[in-house]
């Protein structure tokens, strides 16, 4: 019986990883392909790699995408980690009735969809645009504004932050630190793997991210890697293999990051503190 038990087990993870790593490998074999054998559906990689690559780099500005959608990810990530971290701090350390009801708002905050606040927020950036220009529409500053508060990262960093030991507060403060110093000189380093998992998170989220980029960027120059590959599909003829291509490329930067940082991320995850 549990021998059964362990095959069957082991069969439907073994299901679960084909499923999910599919379309991946699908998308590295489309790569290969022409666009008429994507179409057709060919699994088997081909022999025209090389020449999507000439014409991804040849008619894609691909380079100033990818370089856009860095500069927004990695500055919405070391900004979201300080303001959430300092947030979720402030919340479990320095806890009272009318802080715990601020957060109780703040995570309500979760259930409204992006989608009902796009049209106020964008209304709300094209008044700022008649003021402040810089920070207003078709600027990279106002993709990154929305995405620097999360209630998410804000209920993760003071989840983690019970697990944070109290004694070592204590200890701080008997040697003069402040506050701040307390926090960057001792909560930052100890709290390492829950920052590593947020910046994954936060990262990946940021360089994926499609609608609100789409809606506030409106010069060519400053779109970012998701809208054109949006672009190269609602092409009146759309290369398959070139776009499967570019989307292979946009992944790299996520899947370098995640597996980089992956041990820390697993930790992070589940409330370790080191």
């Amino acid at each position: 019986m549990d021998k059964l038990k362990k095959f069957l087990t082991y069969l439907f993870l073994s299901v679960a990883a084909v499923v999910s790593i599919f379309p991946f490998l699908w998308m590295i074999s489309s790569a290969t392909n022409k666009s008429v054998d994507v179409t057709k559906g060919k699994l088997m990689p081909g022999a025209f790699l090389g020449e999507n690559l000439k014409k991804v780099l040849d008619t894609i500005d691909i380079g100033p995408a990818l370089w856009n959608s860095a500069k927004i990810s990695v500055t919405t990530t070391i900004i979201a980690l300080l303001i959430a971290s300092l947030a979720g701090y402030g919340f479990e350390i320095f806890r009272s009735k009318a802080k715990d009801r601020i957060f109780s708002i703040l995570l309500l905050s979760m259930m409204i969809p992006f989608a009902a606040i796009m049209v106020p927020l964008y209304r709300m950036f094209g008044g700022i645009s008649k003021v402040i220009p810089a920070i207003g529409i078709d600027t990279m500053t106002a993709v990154i504004l929305p995405s620097v508060t999360t209630a998410f990262l804000i209920f993760f960093f003071r989840q983690n932050t019970k697990m944070f030991p109290k004694d070592m507060l204590e200890a701080g403060r008997i040697d003069g630190l402040n506050e701040l110093g307390i926090f960057f000189r001792i909560y930052v380093p100890t709290m390492k793997t829950t920052y590593a998992a947020a910046a994954i998170i936060t990262f990946m989220s940021s360089w994926n991210n499609y609608l609100w980029p789409l809606v506030v960027l409106q010069s060519p120059e400053k779109r970012t890697i998701p809208l054109l590959i949006s672009n190269l599909g609602s092409s009146y003829a759309p290369d398959y293999g070139v776009i499967m291509l570019v989307i292979l490329i946009a992944t790299l930067p996520t899947a370098i990051v995640f597996f980089l940082m992956q041990k820390h991320f697993v930790a992070g995850m589940t409330g370790s503190v080191k």
